[in-house]
């Protein structure tokens, strides 16, 4: 089955989540600097889940946000 990603904004927090999955308390976290935030598999090290703090003000710096990993984007399967 191939994965999905949702994004959710939290406004009060300010905060734009990637999600290949749900969190969950097991995953490793790693800083990439710039106020992003990479929530890794514990076996495996592959993101699952990015956070980028300041998302609103980062919007209001750039007309593009750049996040320091690489995607790999295909249309899902029907």
């Amino acid at each position: 089955m191939e994965a999905s990603v949702t994004f959710k904004y939290d406004c009060d927090a300010d905060i734009l989540y990637i999600n290949m999955r749900s969190p969950y308390p097991e995953q490793e976290t790693e800083e990439l600097g710039d106020d992003v935030v990479a929530r890794l598999n514990p076996t495996t090290g592959a993101v699952e889940n990015v956070e980028v703090l300041f998302f609103s003000t980062r919007l209001l710096r750039s007309e593009t946000i750049q996040l320091p990993f690489n995607a790999d984007i295909r249309l899902a399967a029907s």
